[in-house]
């Protein structure tokens, strides 16, 4: 029985996506749930699993090409896995894989294309992208997921003639934007464009989080199975603040101001193809290792490329960490409609004044950036200075204080 493999339903504010890379060719065994295909869409990338056990009998699309929700993919064979189907398959694509040999005097300086890349076998479209362009794909290196060749690395390869990584003494490479890097683009410019952003920063002594930490963390990770880690203690306070600080929390929408009565935090995740933010839900309510949980939940999904569009939907503020990579001070750009964005940075040991004396503290600076269109810098550095109270006194955390 022909079972069709259709584009799963995308949300209004996902119009198409691309076909990223085919992990299965015409002809080959499927099982069910195994990824066939990667989409990729303006946030995520999707992968579709196989419905049913059987054989893939025909692709209807190419990488590269732009598809909608439900459109048909694919046509599986449902049933026991045919050994005749692949063989057969197999056969008949042998003398095209002779092709490129007929053409060897024509194109003596290319290689003659190989049937896997380096990363392993090839997907249709680049496959017959390689023999087209007279490529070997075991000379390109892949930009798909897990290191896959791609038709757009084997055609900027044949366009540079091999030279975008390693010929000349000057050598360049064109590499297209994903669509992710695409929409990042547009969402900063939109930002930039459609706010007055303004950026206050403030500074917190993390002595007492960080002792905190060294004190409960055995017992902690026994408990909850996870390590506490300083993500939960900004996020919780944030929380705090934004329940204080209704303005923080809301959007614009027109000439309304929306208020609401939830913190759905967004946490930026970095990935190879850019920067995610998925959404913690209701943190207001979480405790801290719902949020430890969450956010290591989140990170997984995000380095395994598995994050859902159900997961990034929403967020009414956000918090990213420049620490992680070095950074000691920026200024984060608001994600439109949410207002205010909290940026933290790396944690550095200075001297400071404590009651008249000069110690040693392990210091961060924080920064908001926010909407001045609604939000007043009045509150804007009280809801900065609030988060820096309860981090300076964890206490206040716990009690919501």
């Amino acid at each position: 029985m022909a079972t069709e493999v259709k584009v799963p339903v995308l949300p209004e504010s996902v119009s198409d996506a691309t076909i990223a890379s085919w992990h299965k060719k015409a002809g080959d065994s499927v099982k069910r749930d195994e990824n066939l295909v990667d989409l990729e869409t303006d946030k995520v990338v999707l992968e579709v699993p196989s419905p049913v056990d059987g054989v893939l009998k025909e692709i209807k699309f190419s990488e590269g090409d732009t598809v909608t929700s439900q459109q048909v993919l694919a046509i599986i064979e449902e049933g026991a896995v045919a050994a005749a189907a692949p063989a057969e398959e197999k056969k008949a694509e042998e003398p095209k894989a002779e092709a490129p040999k007929a053409e060897a005097p024509a194109k003596a300086a290319a290689p003659a294309p190989a049937a896997k890349a380096a990363g392993g076998e090839l997907p249709p479209g680049a496959r017959a992208t390689a023999i087209r362009e007279g490529v070997d794909p075991s000379q390109v290196e892949g930009t798909g997921r897990r290191g896959a060749v791609t038709k757009e690395d084997i055609l900027n390869y044949a366009r540079t003639g091999g030279a975008g990584k390693a010929g000349g003494a000057r050598p360049e490479e064109r590499v297209p934007m994903t669509r992710i890097r695409k929409r990042i683009a547009e969402r900063l410019m939109q930002s930039k464009d459609s706010i007055a952003m303004l950026t206050s920063f403030n500074e917190v002594n993390l002595a007492k989080v960080s002792a905190a930490r060294k004190e409960l963390q055995e017992d902690f990770q026994k408990t909850h199975g996870i390590k506490l880690g300083f993500m939960s203690f900004f996020v919780k306070a944030a929380a705090n603040a934004l329940q204080r600080f209704p303005i923080i929390n809301a959007s614009v929408d027109g000439d309304d101001i929306i208020y609401h009565g939830y913190s759905d935090i967004s946490i930026a995740v970095s990935t190879d193809k850019g920067l995610v933010t998925p959404v913690l839900r209701n943190v207001e309510r979480m405790s801290f290792a719902d949020i430890e949980k969450g956010i290591a939940e989140y990170a997984k999904k995000a380095r395994d490329g598995k994050l859902g569009l159900e997961d990034l939907q929403g967020g009414t503020f956000t918090i990213t960490n420049g620490g992680t990579f070095g950074s000691l001070m920026s200024t984060p750009i608001v994600n439109p409609p949410q207002s205010a964005i909290l940026g933290m940075h790396a944690i550095k040991e200075r001297p400071i004044a404590e009651n008249g004396q000069v110690v040693i503290a392990p210091m961060m600076y924080i920064a908001l950036s926010y909407d001045h269109r609604i939000i007043d810098g009045k509150d804007a550095v009280q809801f900065l200075v609030d988060i820096k109270n309860q981090l300076e006194n964890p206490n206040r955390i716990l009690f919501g204080l």
